[in-house]
């Protein structure tokens, strides 16, 4: 019979660990809370091999005599909870367990001078065994060195990622924390290198916008609700400026970074209708609400809450968001392309003399383009204009011969809905395609045809090559994945730490855009990670190649373009329904059409 027995204290650590220390970015997560709630102006962060093997974080905040020190290092000790009211708490941290936990799993020295002390004082554990503590000298506040994490743990260091993953959630989480609390300044380098420099006391919407893109500052608006004791702030990306992951959204409570469930179906909700299910929103939202109407003690890392009423916050969080957004209705984060507004000049008709009735009155001031032709130039325009006709907004009959619609299963285009739908007549009823979602599998199906992913597609190479700046983190991937883009007709190149140059695209999508193409495909491989197979990723990537080949809803089509992309549906495999499982087009038949008028 199993005899219960108490733990011994270094098996409790290394539990508790396992609870709070999941990787190295949940480590640092620990520290830098630890410098905030220590009243810090600024907070420098260190990291090496994405933080495998080093981890620094140093502060200018209060600092720990050599008692404190000691004590920190107990488990369920801490100074941020001044009485037994664990429910009101207002700090980041509050345990009492990330210090002693991080110290029984790796080499851990601690450096702390109190402000208005002269002497510092250092205190190094390995592995939950005191080795080393003495006098330190360094600035008044906190240096906490974390070392060789789960080094003496082979079967917790096994599922640790790569460095360079590893990286990519340290950064996150610096940048989270750094969004939270713009009144502080915050530096990251990694290796050697510096990643993030943001300075204390800059408003919230340059801090979010220089942490999260810069093109956000000009696509956003601000919102601010307040309800009571509860107020929602934060910056939110217009319906336009989107991205093909959820990876940008910043949700705060009460200062405290979240991925809370209910958060993220109240914002999914805010954007129903004006967001592609596909897509998703950029935003960063803070949420003030009283300490004790939340719950954070619901996971031991603190990322999920739990609200006491959270029917009111799902509905203050969608009307925060849709009474913002209405406000942007008129913008779009889509700017117009720079070679159709350089073709978009105005040319005179007439000699400068008088003013003519194209020539306007602006605010009581003649407005009179410059000349940009030359005098036979403007002889000829006045010699025009006295024999030509003027336009009358009139189509001319058609040239062609009708094509008989009994000789097609899709019909003949007689005309489009809304730039959007095209509306054909078959012999047996009416058929509706929409148009981006048709050409989208067509495009792909091309693609696949032409050997995309085989290493024979051909690519069209660009005249001048474009750099697009991403995240660093995008930007590994996308460098990791270049040789199989490159099976697609897609050569990029890494272009510094937070650029990619684009060489050549699939010559199916010559006349897309590369830059757009390229974020999306680093959303792309975001998104599936590592965990599917090889040709999976890869049909994924080619069918957001696809999209980007594909007309788009909104734009006009010629009678013979609609018709050139029905008959190609009709000999392409697979084109009932688009990459993203949606039908391509629908059929009325006759009979249906009687009965909708009481014919039958």
């Amino acid at each position: 019979m199993r005899v219960i027995r108490r733990l011994p204290e270094t098996l409790i650590n290394r539990i508790a660990a396992g609870e709070v220390v999941e990787r190295p970015a949940s480590a640092l997560k620990e520290l830098v809370e630890n410098a905030i709630d220590a009243g810090a102006s600024h907070i420098h962060v260190r990291l090496s091999e994405g933080g495998l093997a080093m981890i620094e974080v140093s502060d200018d905040g209060c600092g720990m005599t050599p008692d404190e020190i000691a004590l920190a290092l107990e488990r369920h000790a801490t100074s941020k909870l001044p009485d037994e009211a664990i429910e009101m708490v207002e700090t980041l941290g509050f345990r009492g367990e990330a210090l002693p936990s991080i110290a029984s799993v790796a080499r851990v020295t601690i450096e702390s001078r109190p402000q208005g002390s002269a002497d510092g004082w250092k205190r190094v554990i390995d592995n939950g065994a005191l080795v080393e503590e003495g006098p330190a000298a360094l600035p008044p506040g906190t240096r906490v060195r974390v070392e060789q994490l789960f080094e003496k743990i082979p079967a917790r260091r096994k599922f640790l990622r790569s460095p360079r993953s590893e990286w990519a959630a340290a950064s996150d989480v610096v940048r989270r924390l750094a969004m939270a609390r713009p009144d502080l300044g915050f530096t990251l380098e990694h290796d050697g290198r510096r990643s993030i420099q943001v300075r204390g006391g800059e408003a919230l919407e340059a801090r979010v916008a220089q942490l999260v893109a810069r093109e956000l500052a000009g696509n956003s608006v601000e919102v601010d609700l307040l309800r009571g004791e509860y107020h929602l702030t934060g910056i939110a990306g217009l319906p336009t400026y989107n991205r093909g992951v959820a990876d940008h959204q910043y949700l705060f409570v009460n200062g405290r970074p979240v991925k809370d469930r209910l958060l993220i179906g109240a914002v999914r909700g805010a954007y129903a209708d004006m967001l592609a299910r596909d897509r998703h929103a950029v935003l960063a939202l803070f949420l003030q609400v009283p300490a004790g109407e939340v719950d954070v003690n619901v996971h031991p890392a603190k990322s999920e809450v739990r609200f006491r009423d959270p029917a009111f916050v799902r509905g203050m969080v969608v009307s925060g968001l849709r009474h913002a957004l209405s406000t942007g209705d008129q913008r779009s984060a889509q700017a117009p392309s720079a070679s159709a507004m350089a073709a978009w000049q105005a040319e005179p008709i007439s000699p400068v003399g008088a003013a003519s009735p194209s020539q306007g009155s602006i605010f009581g001031q003649t407005w009179r383009p410059e000349p940009r032709v030359s005098e036979a130039g403007l002889a000829w325009r006045g010699y025009e204009q006295s024999v030509m006709a003027p336009p009358q907004a009139r189509a001319e009959i058609a040239a062609e011969p009708v094509v008989d619609a009994a000789k097609h299963p899709l019909g003949v285009a007689r005309g489009q809905v809304s730039n959007t739908y095209i509306v054909a007549e078959a012999e047996d009823g009416l058929v509706i395609v929409d148009q981006h979602a048709a050409h989208e599998r067509l495009v792909l199906e091309r693609l696949r045809s032409a050997g995309a992913g085989q290493g024979t597609a051909p690519s069209q190479a660009l005249l001048i090559p474009e750099v697009v700046e991403l995240e660093e983190v995008a930007c590994d991937r996308l460098e990791e994945a270049s040789a199989k883009l490159a099976e697609f007709g897609l050569a990029l190149e890494r272009f510094g730490p937070n650029a990619m140059l684009v060489r050549a695209i699939p010559a199916a999508l010559a006349k897309g855009d590369p830059a757009k193409l390229v974020a999306d495909v680093a959303d792309d491989l975001a998104h599936n990670g590592d965990a599917l197979l090889l040709g999976e990723k890869l049909d994924l990537v080619l069918a957001t190649m696809a999209c980007h080949g594909s007309v788009r809803a909104g734009r006009v089509l010629s009678v013979a373009e609609m018709n050139a992309l029905l008959r190609e549906m009709e000999v392409t495999p697979r084109s009932g329904q688009c990459n993203h499982g949606r039908p391509t087009w629908v059929k009325l038949a006759h009979g249906d059409i009687e009965k909708l008028f009481g014919r039958k």
